[in-house]
């Protein structure tokens, strides 16, 4: 089976291929030639929201797909604009709010500005990744993860902006084995912890993001398998486990008994340690952990 590293490594060492492909698909071609060929006929607002093809489009471009149904949502979203700090958009948590308030900017730019080359370019390309990254998630979750943390993580300016997306906190949380119950910690503190584990400049420096997202590929299948579709293992592990170790430490360890020189290898180097230290260390560390405390 192919480990989640192998195939998040197909694809983004290839990506303009896998982008051209992703394109190419009936459904994705069919899509972006009634945006391109109907966006120009948008002169307001109300035209933009009222034309569920168009909307649903943009929205999916974005990120924000399942928003489809928040006609009024986001309706005052785009009549707020961008411009004041204080607008709808930019008092969001979710930064995808702002970069599509920001590419159909009615308010300040006119509703013409919307299908300027430019303007379709970046919402059609953008399109076409949200659905490479969505292809690849129905094989492998890991590998849509990856994808989308390398794609994401660039833009995001404060620890907040990771705590405040799911998809960059699951990473970060695997990376670095926090448990997801670390989320309901002050937020502060899970800030401080991410910004000792994980700074913000490291995201944006090419080789430490490269370094990170095949951590989080091989912790990924450390962790769930190699091409594992569904994050399903610890869950059945961890409420059957009759011992004082956790359910999900268990099968990890067992994991790493059977195949520890291998997984200690595939993850050298990304920790700089010899692969016998590594596994020695993290089956300690499995032996101590328990889910949700």
């Amino acid at each position: 089976m192919t480990s989640t590293t192998s195939a998040y490594l197909a694809v983004s060492q290839n990506l303009p291929r896998y982008q051209a492909m992703t394109a190419a698909e009936p459904a994705v071609k069919t899509a972006t030639a009634y945006y391109e060929a109907n966006i120009g006929s948008v002169t307001s607002i109300q035209d933009f929201v009222g034309n569920y093809r168009l909307l649903s489009y943009a929205l999916d471009a974005y990120g924000l797909g399942d928003q489809i149904n928040a006609t009024a949502l986001i309706t005052k979203v785009l009549e707020g604009g961008v411009s004041n700090p204080n607008s709808l958009a930019n008092t969001f948590s979710n930064s995808a709010w702002k970069a599509f308030a920001t590419a159909f900017n009615f308010v300040g730019d006119g509703a013409s500005s919307a299908a300027s080359p430019n303007a379709v370019q970046t919402t059609t390309s953008d399109y076409v990744e949200q659905q490479l990254e969505s292809d690849q998630g129905a094989q492998n979750v890991g590998v849509e993860l990856a994808l989308y943390f390398q794609r994401v993580a660039p833009t995001v300016t404060s620890e907040y902006g990771v705590l405040a997306d799911p998809n960059l906190l699951e990473v970060a949380q695997t990376i670095f084995g926090l448990s997801p119950a670390t989320s309901a910690e002050n937020i502060n503190t899970q800030a401080q912890t991410l910004s000792q584990l994980m700074p913000i400049s490291d995201l944006q420096d090419p080789a430490k993001l490269k370094q990170l997202t095949e951590r989080f590929t091989a912790m990924y299948d450390l962790t769930y398998g190699p091409g594992s579709g569904a994050a399903t293992n610890l869950t059945i592990a961890s409420s059957n486990s009759s011992s004082g170790q956790s359910g999900a430490a268990a099968v990890l360890a067992g994991v790493i008994s059977s195949n520890g020189s291998a997984l200690g290898s595939a993850l050298e180097a990304f920790t700089g340690a010899p692969t016998q230290v590594f596994s020695t260390a993290l089956l300690s560390s499995l032996q101590r952990f328990s889910l949700g405390g």
